[in-house]
């Protein structure tokens, strides 16, 4: 049963190997563990960005590894989707007034559709939506 979503700056000190970030998720069983589409859309991009930069050769191999590295988290990790649901969420926090990132709200209402725990270090945003209720697994 999945009981978190992984924010976008979550998944990143995944990948860069925070400890008590990774300490924390392997004390999860995999099946509670989600990212929003959302998540996977501004890992990509970020990695793509890079990618279409004039590169030295050495980076530019870095650059497609950390790609590839991207890319295999995603396909270990329960992806939901931004469906009818999440975007009636989304639009209702949006007629509310609730004022954080477009991509931050969508996750958001991702997370209160499906009733999960936005797991982010971004507590300051997340707080202004009312009723998300959230973590931050990098701490100490």
């Amino acid at each position: 049963m999945i009981r978190f979503l992984l924010d976008t700056d979550h998944v990143s000190l995944q990948e860069r190997g925070h400890l008590s970030l990774l300490t924390r998720l392997r004390a999860q069983p995999p099946e509670a563990l989600s990212v929003s589409i959302i998540t996977v859309q501004e890992a990509v991009r970020g990695r793509l960005a890079l990618l279409s930069r004039q590169l030295p050769p050495d980076q530019l191999l870095l650059a497609y590894a950390k790609l590839q590295q991207t890319v295999q988290f995603f396909s270990t990790v329960h992806v939901l989707a931004f469906d009818h649901r999440c975007l009636e969420q989304y639009e209702a926090l949006r007629s509310q007034g609730v004022r954080i990132g477009t991509l931050d709200l969508r996750i958001a209402a991702t997370a209160l559709v499906h009733n999960l725990t936005v797991v982010t270090r971004n507590t300051k945003d997340f707080a202004r939506v009312p009723g998300l209720q959230m973590e931050d697994w990098a701490e100490g």
